[in-house]
């Protein structure tokens, strides 16, 4: 995507992803891989807050393309693009379910078949790092291998997508299946979907929705 698009695209997905509640006040950050590295949110930056002006064109090693300065998790984002090509929209939060999940340190486990659309029977929790390091952006790829989503422990989310769109409506995904997780845990032992289950849930996602499922 060119810059001027791609900036657009954040600043848009940043707005959407505030009046969902996902992103409050400056507790997450958006970005779009471009045709020269990425397009991210600022530092500090807020969805109600930050214009299309505001959004941080940068190369995937740091390098600022312009003015501005970018979040400080961009490594974050940098190594997911550098790490799977098929990342286009990459999206962290610190959302409420999300968050409470990683703070006790576990992964969201195979309690219902949804969890198979972030690519495996889980969503895995990486370990604590300190954000905004190469550390941390270390842990997220390792977590994310053959998954496109995972939890940051004691910090949040983090995932990616083919497009903004898809980005943001997996973002309510997770946030919803962390929730009803946690509600079923609060009210007894939650069955986790077997191996078979879930191998027959995902050869049924095979002829599911529109084109790609959905």
């Amino acid at each position: 995507m060119n810059i001027a698009d791609a900036r657009v695209a954040v600043a848009a997905a940043y707005r959407d992803l505030g009046r969902l509640g996902l992103i409050v006040g400056s507790s997450g950050n958006v970005s779009v891989r471009t045709d020269n590295g990425m397009a991210i949110t600022p530092s500090g930056g807020a969805p109600d807050a930050a214009g299309v002006g505001d959004i941080v064109s940068m190369t995937l090693d740091g390098t600022i393309d312009g003015k501005g300065t970018a979040s400080s998790e961009w490594s974050m984002h940098a190594a997911i693009y550098q790490a799977r090509p098929d990342a286009a929209c990459v999206v962290h939060a610190h959302a409420d379910a999300c968050t409470a999940l990683a703070c006790l340190n576990e992964p969201l486990p195979g309690f219902h078949y949804m969890v198979l659309r972030f690519g495996g029977n889980d969503v895995r929790c990486a370990p604590y790092v300190t954000f905004g390091t190469p550390a941390l952006a270390d842990a997220a790829t390792a977590a994310l291998t053959e998954r496109s989503a995972c939890l940051l422990a004691n910090h949040g989310m983090i995932l990616f997508a083919r497009d903004p769109a898809s980005a943001i409506a997996n973002a309510v995904l997770l946030e919803s299946l962390c929730r009803q997780y946690l509600l079923a845990r609060s009210a007894g032992t939650p069955r986790l979907l077997n191996e078979a289950e879930l191998a027959a849930a995902r050869d049924r996602f095979k002829s599911y929705g529109p084109a790609q499922g959905g």
